[in-house]
């Protein structure tokens, strides 16, 4: 168990107060750095502005305490925003609480299995995909608030209705709302080249703040401000563990996994980039404990689904954080702020939150990343794309499932073409390494008449299994022997046993011996396994290309006499 101590327990052995020193420093500044975008995460996900930052506390306070990181910072997330505000409208808050936990339990478990590393396995062009989708869809959901827009009935759902009443309604924008956004988003993109050390996003918040009471109070023109749509409670909710039946969680278990999926892979591709900074490689499984715990934790205060994010850990890493102490203080200035400062959030501009989200949508699209994998094989073009058009016309769900599939199928194919079946004609075989004709590797081969030697290079798995199948089907003559040389198959699965059994079969039937030549250890265990030794006979699986050979020549040595 010793694998799954946390990060907080190892640091703290040598911690000291110059860490700590750093650790608060950091701490802090991430904690002001967190709340414009818990807020807007919050309410851009359907729910209060509370409840942001509530997750942010909690589940930021659980994610350093019981992570694999060293500097992750964990809260909400623009990835979730689009899952969050689906399941809130097809199941409540309610279904949204229970999911959640789910997805902390499920999270848990791949964890406490060490499946940590699976999500490495999931390709990079579907990651690059799903995250320019849900860029793209947080930008659309932030149009009506960025410019004012007067819409009647509300905003649809679907991406294609939203775009097509924004249009239709675009002559209503307020003219006031609209600088009030823009310039929000100009002051975010601006701050850095001033000062690093600034958030844009805080600094733009508190200037479109101000911006909006003088406004209001000198020039009587009114910007929809937060607390005209919330009624802001500083109180912290009571703990309340989430109803949890068969029933509602046989219907929840998909958005559970989607949650738990994609939590998995935002805090561990963190975690990654954060290792290559710092110089400490974190503990995937451990992480994904921590993750869990943090997901399970959330709802019962009321929060909603969170993961490690990349802008807050890399702001905790460029400000000297240290420990997941650091960590541990971002929670405790936001919870600070939550008590004695929230009442002040109703003020805050909703146009200036929107404009924060466009940013955030912006650094999320990855289109540098996207315009490079233009120029990959047109498998991963095609597996970016669907994943990219699924997750904006449908939802992150299906571009997941969908994208997996296709991505698995592409991957198959390509195993399949790199797997050779080829028959050796020429009497000298010359090994692919050998550099000229002097290498004492090449082999001088003598294929007696009447034998065929077919080599197969590569898998020898159901993507390629009918190929060799076909190829001999093709052969016009029909050998006396066949020798099938496997020493360049790493793996042979049901498949191929499969299809590898029905041709010695036939051949048997047809009077064509069969003999396997340089079957390495694993693959011939398997065979040994599978009853291949009694259906060829030992003396037919032979180590080497010579040794098959010398059966082969025997073999058509001792049918001689029966010819004559």
């Amino acid at each position: 168990m010793n694998a799954f101590k946390p990060e907080l327990f190892k640091t703290l052995k040598t911690y000291n107060k110059q860490k700590f020193s750093a650790d608060v420093m950091a701490g802090i500044i991430v904690g002001i750095v967190a709340l414009p975008l818990a807020i807007a995460f919050g309410i851009a996900s359907g729910v209060t502005p509370e409840k942001g930052i509530i997750t942010a506390i909690v589940a930021g306070f659980a994610i350093s305490a019981f992570g694999g990181s060293r500097v992750q910072i964990g809260g909400p997330t623009g990835a979730f925003i689009i899952i969050i505000y689906g399941i809130i409208q097809q199941y409540g808050l309610e279904g949204l609480a229970i999911a959640t936990v789910l997805a902390g339990i499920f999270l848990v478990l791949l964890g406490i299995f060490r499946l940590g590393t699976i999500i490495s396995y999931i390709p990079y062009p579907i990651v690059v995909g799903f995250t320019s989708g849900i860029a793209l869809t947080i930008f659309t959901t932030q149009i009506k608030d960025l410019f004012g827009l007067t819409i009647e009935g509300g905003v649809p759902a679907d991406f294609i209705s939203k775009w097509d009443v924004y249009l239709q309604n675009f002559g209503s924008l307020d003219l006031a709302t609209s600088l009030v956004g823009i310039l929000s988003v100009v002051i975010i993109f601006c701050t850095p080249l001033i000062s690093k050390k600034i958030p844009g996003a805080f600094l733009a918040i508190i200037i479109m703040t101000i911006a909006g009471v003088v406004l209001k109070d000198y020039f009587g023109i009114h910007v929809d401000t937060i607390g005209d749509r919330f009624k802001i409670d500083p109180s912290m909710p009571t703990p309340e563990v989430p109803t949890l039946t068969w029933e509602a969680a046989k219907g929840l278990v998909q958005p559970a996994i989607t949650i738990a999926v994609l939590g998995a892979i935002e805090s561990l591709l963190s975690a990654t980039v954060a290792d290559g900074i710092i110089g400490h490689k974190h503990n995937s499984n451990q992480e994904l404990v921590g993750q869990g715990i943090a997901n399970i934790l959330s709802p019962i205060f009321g929060g909603i689904p969170a993961t490690g994010a990349i802008a807050r850990t890399m702001t905790n890493i460029n400000n000297g954080g240290k420990t997941p102490v650091a960590g541990l203080i971002h929670a405790v200035i936001l919870l600070l702020i939550y008590f004695f400062l929230m009442p002040l959030a109703a003020y805050i501009p909703m146009a200036c939150l929107a404009g924060v989200l466009v940013v955030v949508s912006y650094n999320m699209s990855g289109w540098r990343t996207v315009l490079q994998l233009m120029k990959n094989p047109k498998s991963d073009i095609t597996v970016l794309w669907l994943t990219f058009i699924l997750t904006v016309i449908f939802d992150l769900t299906i571009a997941i499932e969908v994208g997996l599939i296709l991505a698995c199928l592409l991957c198959m194919r390509r195993m399949a073409e790199t797997t050779q079946v080829s028959v050796l004609t020429d009497h000298d075989d010359i090994d692919p390494n050998a550099e000229d004709i002097n290498n004492p590797n090449m082999e001088h081969l003598t294929i007696p008449t009447g034998v065929q030697v077919y080599e197969i290079n590569g898998p020898y798995f159901f993507g390629m299994a009918s190929k060799f199948e076909d190829m001999i089907s093709r052969m016009k003559e029909r050998p006396q022997v066949r020798i099938i040389r496997m020493r360049k198959v790493p793996f042979i699965d049901s498949t191929g046993m499969h299809n590898l059994q029905n041709l010695i079969e036939m051949s048997h039937q047809s009077g064509i011996r069969v003999i396997l030549s340089g079957v390495n250890e694993k693959v011939e265990a398997v065979l040994l396994k599978n009853g291949f030794q009694k259906l060829l006979g030992a003396e037919n699986i032979c180590s080497n290309i010579n040794q098959a050979l010398a059966v082969a020549t025997e073999s058509q040595a001792d049918r001689q006499p029966q010819n004559r």
